[in-house]
């Protein structure tokens, strides 16, 4: 039995586009700035209310790094799996402060870009664990229409392949 499990999984919009920048050892970090919204009605009132949380999103992992630096824009829709990181740091006035932050490390993490393809250039697009991009697989009703889902139209039989 694992002893305990610090996973964080988000589903929200960008509120601003990514925010590149590189270390000293020359990696690049991307920093995302997520929202994630609920709503609810208030039982007194009858009011529709609404509450946004916002998630600093931190990714080291170079591959996930360079698909959202190229593909992600604000209001981008995004899942993201990473782990919550409090770190300390040292202000202008030599106070400690506290940042917590969801972190996608070089070799853990994962994102998918929800976005239709029409929304954003890149949309449906993910880095697999080798680095390769591949689409995002698409949510459908779960109804089976008949239809062939294997294209056997237009193809070209004369690849030299």
């Amino acid at each position: 039995m694992v002893g305990s499990i610090n996973k964080v999984i988000l589903v929200g919009n960008l509120g601003a586009d990514p925010t590149v920048r590189t270390m000293t050892s020359g990696d690049k970090v991307v920093e995302l700035r997520v929202a994630t919204s609920e709503s609810w009605t208030d039982k007194a009132s009858g009011e529709r209310k609404e509450r946004t949380e916002w998630h600093r999103v931190v990714i080291f992992n170079s591959q996930i790094g360079d698909t959202a630096e190229r593909y992600l824009r604000k209001g981008s829709k995004v899942y993201l799996e990473g782990q919550l990181q409090t770190r300390k740091w040292t202000d202008n006035n030599g106070q400690d402060r506290y940042t917590t932050e969801v972190v996608l490390q070089r070799f853990n993490g994962n994102m998918v870009m929800l976005d239709g393809r029409g929304d954003n250039a890149g949309a449906g697009l993910m880095p697999a664990d080798n680095g390769d991009v591949f689409a995002a697989p698409t949510v459908s009703s779960g109804w089976d229409t008949g239809a062939s889902t294997t294209p056997t139209s237009g193809l070209d039989d004369d690849i030299p392949f």
